[in-house]
């Protein structure tokens, strides 16, 4: 089963939430909701920036816990390299 690795934000250059998921397109509704964790409710963090395909889940929990200990500065490049307006995905994905 393959996972997905993702970053939510509240605005560009805001507030940052690295997460995973097998099922992107519920888990990135959660935190539409303000179900999808604590930290991304008190924040407000509803705008999916980023998101990362992997063919296995274990190789997407791998790249969550990279990314969590990057800087600020590297993920803030990534999403610019694969979103540079910083859109919202999440109608894309549950297009």
């Amino acid at each position: 089963m393959g996972g997905w690795v993702y970053m939510m934000t509240n605005k560009p250059f805001g507030t940052l939430y690295v997460g995973v998921t097998n099922d992107i397109v519920r888990r990135a509704w959660e935190h539409r909701q303000g179900t999808g964790s604590c930290f991304s409710a008190r924040y407000n963090l509803k705008r999916l920036v980023f998101v990362e395909y992997h063919d296995e889940i274990l190789a997407a929990i791998h790249r969550e816990t990279r990314l969590k200990h990057w800087p600020r500065l590297w993920k803030l490049n990534l999403i610019e390299q694969q979103n540079p307006l910083w859109e919202d995905l999440f109608e894309q994905i549950a297009g």
